[in-house]
């Protein structure tokens, strides 16, 4: 999914368009993720875990592979469009069978293990579009990204264990209204969603326009060079497996606001001129996303006593949303006033974040 964001700076060449119409390769395709995964949380509770994610997989191989053969802009988007569709089949149950399949006082730990792999696979990805494209050019790229989604696929498959605890039910649309409903009215699962979609948010803004910012004067570097910062999501894996583990000592508040506040003085430091502190930045940034969606969705899974599925669906709602609106919002204030500006939408972000995680504390305190 995120293989095309070190590619956006492309787009606006090869396609002629800006970089906010650019960023919609990404945009729209967290978008309709995140507006399907209210339907797959409805799916989820009738249909067996393990298929629907496997199947969600191999789609989202096949319609890489189709996008790299693709010769018209909207033709590009309509095709990611669609693969955030067959995507959603993965985070929001993957979500509910850690929450089923683990030991509640594992779940932490394990939440963690799975963003941080998730970290990983950003990572690779990525990567691996940086360093290709300058060698093949971004189609033979993609492609490649997409026969590995196939064959990521067929691993998923034969080695994940079918599920042991879950019990297939049908729900009504009143009753599976009411579950979201009921989700939406805890002040305390509500307030971590929407800080959910507002940490994403900033995190796919800060990578999305630092691509355009080091292809240009005064850093000017190389595509490869490019892509090898994504590479800083390492970074991620530590810090959101750590926050499994602290989060018995230290609890889940107190890691939330450590999480937070690393990626203000991230987003500080990426305003200095120096290319090493500005690289510095973006890994406090990443290092305080991961550590702030961990603890997050870990609390979701365990506040949500019933209904994790549609818990899940609703927190990865708000979650990609804030990385489909914010993603694309950032590229008119990096039009508009370059990286200050991008930057200055970040920290009005995450002081909202600070108020919420606030708000969330306060309630789950009481």
């Amino acid at each position: 999914m995120y293989a095309v964001q070190p590619l956006l700076p492309i787009f606006t060449r090869e396609f002629r368009i800006n970089a906010a119409t650019s960023s919609l390769a990404l945009s729209l395709t967290t978008g309709c993720l995140a507006v399907s995964m209210l339907a797959i949380g409805a799916l989820a509770e009738g249909w067996s875990r393990k298929p629907l994610m496997a199947l969600s997989l191999l789609a989202a191989g096949l319609l890489t592979l189709l996008s790299s053969v693709v010769r018209e802009w909207p033709m590009f988007l309509l095709i990611r469009a669609i693969e955030g569709v067959a995507i959603a089949g993965l985070p929001a149950i993957a979500m509910a069978y850690l929450g089923e399949e683990i030991h509640p006082d594992d779940v932490g730990v394990s939440m963690g293990l799975y963003v941080g792999s998730g970290a990983l696979g950003g990572m690779t990805g990525r990567l691996l579009t940086g360093l290709m494209t300058d060698v093949f050019s971004w189609r033979p790229t993609l492609a490649a990204i997409g026969v590995l989604g196939v064959v990521a696929a067929a691993i998923f498959s034969v080695s994940l264990p079918a599920s042991a605890r879950f019990q297939p039910r049908s729900l009504s649309l009143r009753t599976l209204l009411g579950i979201y409903m009921s989700h939406l009215r805890d002040p305390v699962i509500l307030a971590l969603m929407v800080e959910a979609g507002i940490v994403l948010g900033t995190l796919v803004t800060v990578y999305n326009y630092s691509s355009f910012r080091l292809l240009a004067p005064p850093y000017q570097l190389s595509q490869t060079a490019v892509g090898s910062v994504f590479g800083l999501y390492v970074f991620g894996f530590f810090s959101s497996s750590l926050m499994g583990f602290l989060s018995h000592r230290f609890g889940r508040p107190v890691l939330l606001r450590v999480g937070l506040a690393t990626m203000v003085l991230g987003v500080g430091a990426t305003l200095l001129r120096p290319l090493p502190l500005v690289v510095i930045g973006i890994a406090l940034v990443t290092i305080g996303f991961f550590a702030s969606h961990s603890v997050a969705s870990s609390w979701v899974g365990l506040r949500a006593h019933e209904g994790k599925a549609q818990a899940s669906a609703l927190y990865l709602f708000f979650y990609y949303m804030g990385a489909s609106t914010a993603g694309t919002a950032g590229g008119f204030f990096w039009t508009a006033y370059a990286w200050s500006g991008v930057a200055a939408f970040l920290f009005a972000m995450l002081a909202a974040a600070f108020a919420i995680a606030r708000a969330a504390l306060t309630r789950e305190a009481a």
